[in-house]
């Protein structure tokens, strides 16, 4: 009788989007439209001082070309992600990133301090459209430990930003001026338009309003807008005011209200089933707490070196340098972390360093010295900055659904920005409070600024520490769960890469 040999099995690996030219063309890409978003969050910071000075805006009403910003990023995120899954991601990412780059140049122009928060609000809803789209294309693109390296890689890319654009905002300021922290978009948006264009296939199609959840947007964009106004005005009229307590109640319906429509509709703009997700809603809110911690610390620490110790706008920038080095190399090395000991322990490590460094900051005396009494604390929150942001963005898209990417990305990232929002109102809120109690018992202005800015900084690091806590509850995840490492690449994304 004749005996056949089974011919051995063998599995088939799929061939790594990384490797080739166009699939990190496709990295590089949608990090810059991610760093793009995220430095226009912080590279204002510097050039607050001269847009106040030329534009002649009132101190209170400053805060709102940072809070403008965040306020609609993170208001209108759900609807751009929830967009971007609808009517296709790259018809969503070129819309977004077109109002992104005329808004630029609207406020890079500006005559006036209405025309500016104005420009910034619409930019904020660029990049609202802009950032779910980018994320939920990388996760979508790449697969099994290319998905990993890449979500890494946008987690470093993150973090950096926040502290580069600090940078940048001083070396414009104080060189070709303050227009220049917005107008420098533009010939970076008209190029990664271009490349958008050049690398992803025309996915857009015929859009159909009636599966977009128009009324929880509503309710979603106007609780979060009245909640942060509220904050944001509740030092000027009492904490205790009608108005205050008014607006909050408020809020707080709004909000209640977009959770039961959200239940009741038949195509909601967050499906509460995404959040079966192992470990999603932990990340979204240890991100959220995080930020408003470290989004606080860039604005108060800024204020210290300008209003107190008299640094330039360029001396400021530069003091951050220290920080992006450090930023850079942190996440480098927790993306190594990660497929070995998870995301958990890289995230708790990560925000626990960042809040000693910034309660090391939080002790900043009157006539402080940058090495001695700043950069220490700056060189151990960068580590855990880099670290955190590493680990976040890899835990708030492990298994999530390819059809719920752009909603999963909008999760993480509006959380980021109603945390930065929020962080800003409320900690500002302690610093004015205490800076004005000082003030009024005749305490020395430099004493009474440096003493607000003490209990603000208090403040974000106890947030970070929070967020610590809130890290233990995420799913310790290596990205296995992404995407098998031998599984063949999705349709969506063979098409992408060719």
């Amino acid at each position: 009788m004749a005996t056949t040999t089974a011919a051995p099995t063998t599995r088939t690996r799929a061939p790594s989007a990384l490797a080739t030219r166009r699939g990190k063309l496709i990295l590089a890409l949608l990090c810059t439209v991610a760093f793009l978003d995220f430095v226009d969050a912080s590279i204002v910071n510097v050039a607050l001082p001269s847009i106040r000075s030329d534009l002649h805006f009132s101190v209170q009403s400053l805060q709102w070309v940072l809070s403008g910003y965040l306020l609609t990023y993170g208001g209108f995120m759900l609807l751009g992600g929830r967009a971007a899954d609808l009517f296709g991601r790259r018809r969503i990412l070129v819309a977004g990133t077109t109002l992104f780059a005329l808004s630029s140049l609207t406020g890079g122009l500006a005559p006036s301090a209405g025309v500016l928060v104005g420009a910034r609000l619409a930019q904020g809803i660029g990049a609202a459209m802009m950032l779910p789209s980018a994320l939920s294309l990388l996760t979508t693109t790449f697969t099994g430990s290319d998905r990993v390296k890449a979500l890494g890689v946008w987690g470093g890319v993150a973090g950096l930003a926040s502290a580069v654009g600090v940078l940048l905002g001083g070396v414009l300021s104080e060189g070709p001026g303050w227009r220049w922290v917005l107008l420098v978009n533009e010939p970076v948006c008209l190029l990664a338009l271009a490349a958008m264009l050049w690398l992803f296939a025309d996915d857009r199609r015929r859009p159909d309003l009636t599966k977009l959840d128009l009324r929880g947007a509503f309710l979603s964009t106007a609780g979060m807008l009245l909640l942060v106004y509220t904050l944001v005005k509740a030092p000027d009229v009492g904490w205790g005011a009608v108005r205050t307590i008014g607006g909050l109640a408020g809020a707080f319906a709004l909000v209640v209200a977009f959770v039961v429509n959200e239940q009741r509709s038949s195509n909601p703009l967050l499906p509460l089933s995404i959040f079966r997700v192992k470990g999603l809603a932990a990340a979204d809110v240890t991100q959220l707490i995080g930020i408003a911690g470290i989004i606080s610390m860039f604005f108060f620490l800024t204020l210290y070196m300008q209003n107190v110790l008299g640094y330039s706008q360029i001396e400021t920038g530069l003091s951050y340098l220290p920080l992006c080095f450090g930023v850079g190399i942190a996440a480098g090395v927790a993306s190594q972390l990660l497929a070995r000991i998870g995301t958990r322990p890289v995230m708790v490590a990560g925000a626990l360093l960042a809040a000693a460094g910034v309660f090391w900051l939080s002790r900043v005396p009157v006539g402080g010295s940058y090495v001695a009494d700043m950069l220490p604390g700056l060189l151990i929150a960068s580590f855990g900055l880099g670290a955190v942001f590493v680990a976040v963005t890899t835990a708030a898209n492990d298994g999530v659904p390819a059809e719920q990417a752009g909603l999963a990305a909008a999760l993480l990232n509006a959380s980021q920005q109603v945390g930065g929002a929020l962080g800003l109102a409320a900690f500002s809120a302690l610093a004015t409070a205490r800076t004005n109690d000082l003030l009024a018992a005749h305490t020395p202005s430099p004493e009474a600024l440096t003493a607000g800015f003490q209990r603000a900084l208090l403040a974000c690091s106890i947030c970070l520490a929070a967020a610590a806590i809130f890290a233990l509850r995420t799913t310790n995840t290596r990205g296995e769960s992404a995407a098998e490492e031998g599984a063949p690449p999705r349709p969506a994304a063979a098409a992408e890469l060719g």
